[in-house]
């Protein structure tokens, strides 16, 4: 199989990784395309330790090495996000990445649950 074949699919899960990160609004949905952006580069790491172990016949194998390294820190990364997506919708009532630049403890009047505080006053 030739090398254009996974770097192809490399760049078109990368892409889509990438257009889910900056056109995506849900904090969870930008992990997600976090994560697919890693995977792409584990795929390409593999692929070209594949054809660099053909072509100088070495057994290390320090692409495949480096994919697990990528995997843990993945794995990792997403267990620490999930867990601050969720403390923020705890405290603010969203999860929307728009409503959460204003961080100041004092400005929670346009927030869902400050609107529905008030309501109930």
């Amino acid at each position: 199989m030739h090398l254009a074949y996974p770097a192809v699919l490399s760049a078109l899960l990368f892409c889509t990784g990438l257009y889910g990160v900056l056109a995506r609004r849900n904090a969870i949905l930008v992990l997600m395309s976090v994560e697919l952006m890693l995977n792409a580069v584990n795929l390409n790491l593999v692929a070209f330790d594949v054809w660099l172990s053909r072509t100088a016949r070495e057994t290390l194998h320090s692409g495949q090495a480096l994919t697990l390294f990528t995997i843990a820190i993945a794995a990792a990364e997403i267990g620490i996000g999930l867990a601050i997506v969720l403390a923020v919708y705890r405290n603010r009532g969203t999860s929307d990445i728009d409503r959460l630049r204003d961080t100041a403890e004092g400005h929670d009047g346009d927030t869902p649950a400050a609107e529905k505080a008030e309501a109930t006053a």
